[in-house]
């Protein structure tokens, strides 16, 4: 992990590989952002110039390298564009500095030292340049040689960003420090749930995800309780089980208990952890399997959600369900045309196998459901019908109640998460009548991700505020890195989740 230290030191005194500065985009060129004052100086109030001429525009995430003039102690000076420079008078956005950050530590891999010379006005920018600097400095090289391979044959995969001082930022100022460990706390965990997301399917199976989510529980104080396939059988969840029964490793359901002794509210959150999807008996085509090692996203979220909640100290209680199992095809699999008897004592005619995160969230919501929690969300790579709706960044939200839905996109909206509200439309619901059954797993292929969220929607307790969160769009990128989102696995809705459940701690959702 990239280490962070605050500094008041001035950006052409401090010592460092690097010195990070902003450009924006301005009506006549590329404009020198507040924090380089010292920087422009020593290019003699032409970094701006000098920029243009190299070809910069300060458009968002533009990475500049420049040698650095006398007078600075660093010898290399990289400018980040940082895209329109706001108003006057108006200061540089979270999001715009989150993503700017994120792009410097990407483009500074491999680099010990870097000072960060970005905007600084209030706490809240210390937080995102932290945030966006410790995000975009993520490296998942676990299979890739390793350091003694790299230094035999002198190549090998970079390291990240080894150090981050951020400039302007007071190490004593109570505000300032607390918006570091914060930005610190997350990011951990955020990229921890990258490297679940990230690792091969053969090497995290349900069994390996619980023995990393009890590890870190004991680590932080979170109470963790799981279920093996004997008690699941014994506790009647059908759904789990009939995902994972086609699979020799076998399902598991992981309970995460953080509670506060203050705490007034509590918060469940469901993650869908199918650790490799295949489809099942309805087997994906091809072209279909190779990343559907990401289909553990939800259950990766709500696993740093919960960890995150710990180590912050959050007055609320926080219950996570990582609903976690491998759905293959085999002898013993589940076929379509079979009925599974969920742990709500429900009926579902499974109609396709590939329709599997519905049926493992559906046990995990009942049980979630039973503990009465003020609110659930949970979160899912459910459907390619969200991502065909809203594209690769952007995840849909659905709920029984319209003011938390909305409370969810804003809180979304803030974190610099792309999200969007969608309907839960009633005459949706008859599609997936059965003949056979109280329920089947499909319904109309025209609003299929609608369809899914009616479908776990009849899971959840009668009265209990509800929301489902359909990641499958951002929760693994497959394009080039941008900002702080590296390629693979991205950790979509942990920030999200988090400020939800800080806002919950505050009282501030009622």
């Amino acid at each position: 992990m990239t280490a962070l230290t605050l500094s008041t030191a001035g950006a052409a005194t401090l010592r460092a590989d690097v010195i990070v500065v902003g450009v924006a985009k301005g009506a006549g060129g590329p404009v020198v952002a507040p924090g380089a004052e010292a920087v422009d100086q020593a290019f003699d109030g032409k970094l701006a110039a000098v920029l243009e001429t190299l070809g910069a525009s300060g458009a968002e995430g533009e990475v500049t390298k420049l040698p650095a003039p006398s007078g600075l102690k660093s010898p290399v000076v990289l400018a980040v564009g940082l895209g329109s420079a706001p108003d006057k008078g108006d200061a540089y956005g979270s999001e715009a500095l989150r993503r700017a950050a994120g792009a410097a530590a990407r483009a500074l891999s491999g680099t010990k030292k870097a000072a960060f010379a970005l905007p600084v006005e209030a706490s809240e920018d210390v937080e995102a340049i932290a945030e966006g600097a410790l995000l975009g400095a993520y490296a998942f090289t676990v299979y890739l040689g390793g350091e003694k391979t790299a230094k035999k044959n002198g190549n090998g995969p970079k390291l990240p960003l080894g150090e981050v001082a951020l400039l302007g930022a007071k190490p004593r100022d109570k505000a300032h420090k607390a918006a570091a460990d914060r930005a610190i706390a997350l990011t951990e965990e955020v990229n921890r749930a990258r490297d679940l997301i990230n690792t091969p399917p053969n090497d995290l199976t349900p069994e390996g995800f619980a023995a990393v989510a009890t590890a870190a529980g004991k680590d932080h104080g979170v109470k963790v309780q799981v279920l093996d396939e004997k008690a699941l059988a014994k506790g009647g969840f059908g759904g789990i089980l009939g995902v994972g029964q086609g699979s020799v490793n076998p399902p598991r359901l992981v309970k995460l208990a953080y509670t506060h002794p203050e705490a007034e509210k509590t918060l469940a959150l469901v993650g869908k952890g199918i650790t490799y999807d295949s489809g099942g008996i309805s087997l994906k085509p091809p072209g279909h399997n190779e990343t559907m090692k990401c289909d553990m996203s939800g259950a990766a979220a709500v696993f740093a959600a919960v960890v995150t909640a710990a180590r912050l100290g959050l007055r609320v209680n926080v219950t996570g369900w990582l609903a976690l199992a491998e759905n293959m095809p085999s002898g013993s699999a589940t076929r379509p045309g079979d009925v599974l008897r969920m742990y709500s004592g429900k009926t579902v005619e499974v109609l396709n196998t590939d329709a599997e995160g519905r049926l493992v969230l559906a046990d995990a919501l009942t049980r979630a459901s039973e503990e009465s929690p003020d609110a659930i969300v949970d979160v899912a790579t459910l459907t390619g019908a969200m991502v065909m709706a809203l594209g690769n960044r952007t995840f849909g939200i659905m709920s029984n109640d319209d003011a938390f839905r909305t409370s969810i996109h804003e809180i979304a909206e803030e974190v610099g998460e792309a999200s969007w509200p969608m309907p839960l439309p009633a005459d949706l619901r008859k599609g997936m009548d059965s003949p056979t059954a109280d329920i089947a797993n499909m319904g109309e292929r025209m609003g299929g991700g609608l369809v899914a969220g009616l479908f776990l929607k009849e899971f959840v307790g009668e009265g209990i505020t509800w929301a489902h969160l359909d990641i499958a769009g951002p929760a693994f990128h497959e394009g080039a890195p941008f900002g702080y989102t590296p390629k693979g696995g991205t950790g979509s809705a942990i920030r999200t989740l988090v400020k939800l459940a800080e806002r919950t701690a505050s009282g501030d959702l009622g």
